[in-house]
């Protein structure tokens, strides 16, 4: 999400119905005011310094987008990990996210006006050339309308929008002459039978030769979609219809708008996450403004912003009054169920919200976007990465991070807003993580686990459309770009669209189409853009008093903002009963769950949550017991730490997480399987010894090679193409006898990472690795000796040559030893004893595959668990037929199962008291 203007004129009212080209001239004046509002607060930055940084950012696409280009193009997306393209079809589906792959050249498409801003107008042109001649939209294969929407067409608008702007100039693209819009109009009429249902609300998906229900389609029989999924049109639909006077599109984005707004609950101004495209009744029943709902609220006030329409802004100011009374609980922004707003419906956030203060800026509403952004901050200093989903404990509940941009792009909007020195240092810090922690050989790798720091083979589209544009945006001065950036608006993908298309073939009508609107009594509603003076009055430090209290708030205060009960303790009443806090020992706790449901709605809510907590604690104590992922660190030439790989523990051997992590050069046994005496001792001596999975037991593996003088071993997966991104992992379980003989430590591999270590042997002979319980910062003296990656391995540098043997290291100065301790509990894991034997049951794993429970080792007072997501485990039962796997029989099991139907039926009703 993003916008370059504003609204309307700044500090003064610009008439409701002034000429839109007014509006436009005056939008982008108001950031431009506020930025020279701040000259203190924090130390400023020179120019020096900033381009400095600038030039950094423009090294680093480099890095990324010549990758793509060398390695991947003409795939969709470049696979960083095993430097090869990823296409449809060719690699294991990955569900859901393989639906924004087409085979048109996806991430080519989404960076052509990411070049024009970093000023690499030559390379935009052949960019577009390529385009034009390699790009067939006209392929077997279902997408997503949303993706392909923002993605692709997005894309493709923005890339004609700064295609006739460098025309119009003179010096280059003086040959276009429109082929990226005709492309573009192509694509729109093949996204438009997506919106064939009664309500006007698209089907998710659509085939792009043969679009909807026909059996070749493969598609059409979907039933729901997402608010933001049907949402998330009217730009670039509009732009598309402005642009060639094919109104068609406009009206069907439009359509979709108006029925989502009639949809929206009426008590609460609220829409649901999921609605069904047929009846209009919505699916999912809670409400944020994270994934699924996010950018249907962004494309409400960017529709007023681009079109002018009045409608538009008068629904978002609705929305925005709800989201403020009932979802913002500063700094955090926590789900509700839309018809009971005061109840929330879960205890943790996702990272797709951090988009939030940005817009909360176009809207003028600095002190809570400082606030929230401040606190997203926090969760970064701490894992490097903002986690894809984290407890409101700050608390890791998803420990993905697929390198999103929302927090740079928010970043980049509070400092056009403020221009407050801090938040140049803030993208600083992204930078550098990015660099230390992300990037790889072949590009940038997203992390699997920002705990551990273990990547995955995966580097999206929007990382070059988005994450580059804000950071070069963020350090460059008005002369560094060669157009007026405020002559836009950014997509919700940071595709810029002209502000110009708004007296553009105006055949829309503008009627006011927002039914039943009654205009709040707030402040929210004015007609102007804000006035920097009442914004910021007169106090220089304004941002930074509101950031001081929240410097700690991760790792210390704990606010947990998942009730509402400041009346109550206003008027004396006890806080309610907390899960982890009931003993059935308790009269008076006894006592308090009897009037759970029965006393009034306040108690039904009570109720409600204290059912939900207790299963989450029951789910929670079972998961404790797993272990978590470790960590496989490539440290030698040319990765240099770079290369993380997941991997699976095991419940013998040295635990990482308690001792030493373990160093040293790889070798294959001899024989690979490591199910007899090692032929070779002397290859794998004072080693980490390399061995395939099947045919004994992992621990009698473990001490053959331990036998050998192996100082470790990896054990890789005899099924090939199987992965840690696409499989469960699991972890590796005793032989039934006594382990205690098993003194060295032993991970396991999936066949796709196992591969890049063997790939690397045969490349580099000599390979290092680090066993340890998570990723490592990179050998300082193999950073001053290590020069850019490029494509290339020609171009690196080589390091000194490390000593033959391996060492055992201790952990890295000022790593918290929380981080490490027992007590941590990170994404758990499955045992397996033996490589063949049968897989356990799903009622063997007793586990959501969609949540678990564990803490991120956080420093000081906070100690009880949240949900964390737990991949699906995959289970191989030990030879024993009686192992159990952390099953210990609750007193409480026999109540849960009701529980659970209670959550459900209340969570179906619609109307009337709990």
């Amino acid at each position: 999400m993003s916008e370059a203007g504003g609204g309307r004129g700044c500090g003064s009212p610009v008439p409701q119905r002034a000429p839109w080209s007014l509006v436009a001239t005056t939008a982008a004046l108001c950031l431009v005011t506020a930025t020279s509002v701040w000259t203190a607060g924090a130390a400023p930055m020179s120019r020096e310094e900033r381009q400095k940084l600038g030039n950094q950012v423009l090294e680093m696409f480099d890095h990324a987008y010549g990758n793509y280009m060398e390695h991947a193009y003409p795939a969709d997306e470049l696979m960083p990990l095993t430097c090869r393209g990823r296409v449809r079809g060719q690699e294991p589906s990955r569900g859901d996210v393989d639906d924004a792959l087409g085979k048109f050249s996806l991430t080519l498409i989404d960076s052509l006006d990411t070049l024009v801003v970093l000023n690499k107008t030559k390379e935009f042109e052949d960019a577009v050339r390529k385009v034009l001649t390699d790009v067939n939209l006209d392929n077997d294969v279902v997408v997503s309308v949303f993706e392909t929407n923002i993605r692709v067409l997005g894309g493709l608008l923005g890339g004609h929008s700064l295609a006739i702007m460098l025309k119009e100039k003179g010096e280059y693209m003086q040959w276009y002459n429109d082929e990226l819009l005709q492309m573009a109009k192509q694509l729109g009429y093949k996204l438009l039978p997506a919106f064939n249902t009664t309500s006007g609300l698209p089907y998710p998906r659509i085939n792009l030769k043969f679009g909807i229900r026909k059996p070749e389609a493969r598609t059409g029989t979907e039933t729901d979609t997402c608010t933001a999924c049907a949402g998330t049109l009217i730009l670039e639909f509009a732009a598309l219809s402005r642009f060639t006077g094919a109104t068609i599109f406009e009206e069907y984005a439009r359509k979709a708008l108006d029925f989502l707004w009639e949809k929206r609950q009426r008590s609460s101004n609220l829409v649901g996450v999921t609605i069904n495209i047929h009846t209009g009744d919505w699916v999912r029943k809670d409400s944020g403004v994270g994934a699924g709902i996010d950018s249907y609220y962004e494309y409400l006030l960017k529709a007023y912003v681009l079109l002018g329409d009045d409608s538009f802004l008068e629904r978002f100011n609705t929305h925005y009054d709800a989201i403020m009374r009932y979802i913002s609980q500063p700094p955090l922004l926590l789900d509700v169920h839309i018809h009971k707003p005061m109840l929330n419906a879960r205890t943790w956030m996702d990272a797709l919200l951090a988009f939030f203060p940005g817009l909360q800026v176009l809207k003028g509403d600095i002190r809570p976007a400082i606030e929230t952004h401040e606190m997203l901050y926090q969760v970064i200093k701490k894992h490097n990465f903002l986690p894809e989903a984290f407890t409101t404990d700050f608390r890791v509940h998803w420990a993905q991070h697929p390198l999103r941009p929302e927090f740079a792009e928010s970043t980049y909007f509070l400092y056009k807003a403020t221009g407050d020195p801090y938040y140049l240092e803030v993208g600083k810090t992204l930078i550098e993580n990015l660099n230390k922690y992300a990037r790889v050989p072949c590009g940038f790798a997203a992390m699997k686990d920002v705990r551990t720091g273990s990547h995955e083979d995966r580097m999206d589209s929007f990382f070059l459309a988005e994450m580059f544009k804000y950071l070069y945006l963020l350090f460059a001065d008005k002369e560094d770009i060669i157009f007026d950036i405020e002559d836009y608006i950014f997509t919700t993908e940071a595709h810029l669209l002209p502000l110009w298309l708004s007296t553009t073939n105006q055949s829309i009508s503008k009627k006011n189409t927002t039914s039943e609107y009654v205009e709040l009594d707030d402040s929210n509603f004015d007609w102007t853009c804000p006035n920097t003076q009442i914004l910021f009055p007169n106090d220089p430090l304004y941002a930074q008093s509101i950031r001081e209290p929240l410097k700690n708030v991760v790792d210390k205060s704990c606010p947990r903002g998942i009730i509402r009960v400041e009346e109550s303790f206003r008027s004396g009443a006890k806080p309610p009963l907390r899960a982890r806090d009931f003993m059935a020992t308790n009269p008076e706790h006894l006592e308090i769950l009897k009037k759970m449901g029965a006393a009034s709605s306040v108690d039904a809510e009570d109720g409600l949550r204290f059912m939900q907590e207790m299963i989450e604690l029951s789910s929670q104590q079972q998961k404790e017991q797993q272990l978590p992922p470790r960590a496989v660190q490539i440290v030698s030439h040319p990765f240099f730490g770079r290369v993380v790989l997941t991997a699976g523990p095991a419940q013998f051997g040295l635990d990482l997480s308690k001792h030493k992590e373990t160093r040293g050069f790889v070798a294959s046994s001899k024989p690979y399987n490591g199910c007899s005496e090692l032929t070779n001792p002397e290859a794998v001596m004072g080693k980490i010894a390399l061995i395939q999975r099947g045919q004994c037991m992992f621990a009698e593996k473990a001490r053959n090679i331990q036998n050998a003088g192996a100082i470790g071993g990896i054990v890789i997966d005899d099924n090939e193409g199987s992965s840690s991104d696409t499989a469960p992992l699991f972890q590796m379980a005793g032989d039934g006898k006594d382990t205690d003989d098993i003194k060295i430590p032993m991970l396991f591999l999936f066949s796709k990472e196992g591969s890049i270590i063997l790939d690397a042997i045969r490349e580099y002979e000599e390979v290092e690795v680090l066993l340890s319980d998570k990723a490592k910062d990179r050998d300082p003296e193999m950073e001053n000796e290590e020069q850019p990656f490029s494509e290339n391995d020609s171009q690196y540098q080589s390091a000194e040559q490390l000593a033959p043997g391996s060492q055992e290291v201790d952990l890295v100065d000022g790593e918290s030893p929380e981080e490490n301790s027992p007590n941590s509990h990170p994404e758990p894991l499955s045992p397996a004893a033996t490589d063949n034997a049968a897989g356990a049951s799903p009622s063997e794993q007793n586990s959501d595959p969609t949540e678990n429970q564990g803490p991120a080792g956080l420093d000081g007072e906070c100690t009880d668990l949240d949900n964390q997501v737990q991949e699906q485990s995959e289970t191989e039962e030990d030879s024993s037929p009686n192992v159990s796997w952390g099953k210990k029989a609750q007193p409480i099991d026999s109540i849960l199962a009701d529980w659970n139907e209670d959550i459900e039926a209340f969570e179906m009703m619609e109307k009337g008291e709990l």
